[in-house]
């Protein structure tokens, strides 16, 4: 009656897997239950729960973000344009800031359910960075000290972006403003060490995507600095002469800083094109 219930098992399996098949006849004619048991379990491995590549993943966090932004940004031009673009001098303005957008309703509750399942994938992909950074550097400890850095910088930059994002400017302006700071601060501490990083990958690596990636990181690099610098300079004279137009050319430089950084991050799609996404079973003892 064993011996039967065992064939049982021999009869789901795919024809093209020949070995399987083989192993599971030795394990039958030596009553080896447990070989059994870890072949089966090998058969649920083969068929992950979800499986994407890891292209689409990366696009798909992204878009969450842009999506957010651009519905919240829309949604305050059309239908909060005084509250949106009001300064404490009062003089004209006519682009939000991104922290006046998401404070309004329903811009809040857009933004933070956008950037709520995209912060999720980011923690994942700052961990297979960190991966992929042990096995290229795991003989030059500076640069795999430099990957740990990298890692505590995504993950802060991560936190920072949640914490401005579920505390908005009219709740606690200072907890608000100091989300904004170390999302910024570590976003650009973060571009910084991975531009170094893949310096070092692109002396040894002839992959033309790599190269690809890199170039395109230094390029958004630059960029997000200099528009971080002109943003800081248009805030800064807007608060102390408060000219008109002034805190709207802030305000566009900002949307150019978090759209460089949302392309930064979209770098991923070179850097791990050929992986996969994979949720599975685990492998323990489910069947006995």
């Amino acid at each position: 009656m064993k011996k039967r219930r065992l064939l049982m098992y021999v009869a789901v399996l795919p024809d093209r897997v020949e070995g399987y098949e083989i192993q599971l006849l030795v394990g039958i004619a030596w009553g080896k239950a447990r070989m059994l048991q870890g072949l089966y379990g090998s058969l649920d491995r083969d068929k992950p729960l979800i499986r994407l590549p890891f292209t689409h993943f990366a696009v798909g966090t992204v878009l969450l973000a842009l999506t957010g932004l651009i519905a919240c940004l829309v949604i305050s031009l059309m239908f909060h344009f005084d509250e949106s673009t009001y300064t404490h001098c009062q003089v004209p303005n006519y682009l939000p800031s991104i922290s006046a957008s998401i404070s309004l309703v329903p811009e809040r509750y857009i933004w933070r359910f956008c950037i709520g399942l995209h912060s999720a994938p980011r923690f994942l992909v700052a961990a297979a960075y960190f991966s992929f950074y042990r096995g290229r550097f795991a003989k030059s400890f500076p640069d795999l000290a430099l990957s740990g850095l990298a890692l505590i910088a995504a993950l802060a930059e991560n936190v920072g972006l949640l914490l401005l994002t579920y505390v908005s400017s009219t709740e606690t302006y200072s907890v608000h403003k100091n989300g904004f700071i170390t999302f910024t601060a570590c976003s650009l501490l973060h571009m910084l060490i991975t531009c170094r990083l893949w310096q070092v990958i692109k002396k040894f690596s002839l992959n033309p995507e790599e190269f690809t990636s890199f170039r395109w990181k230094v390029r958004l690099f630059l960029f997000n600095v200099s528009c971080c610098l002109v943003a800081a300079y248009f805030f800064r004279r807007h608060n102390k002469y408060c000219e008109p137009g002034i805190y709207t050319l802030f305000a566009l430089c900002e949307y150019l800083v978090v759209l460089s950084n949302m392309a930064f991050h979209m770098t991923a799609f070179w850097d791990f094109g050929n992986k996969e996404v994979m949720v599975t079973t685990p492998t323990e003892d489910k069947h006995y």
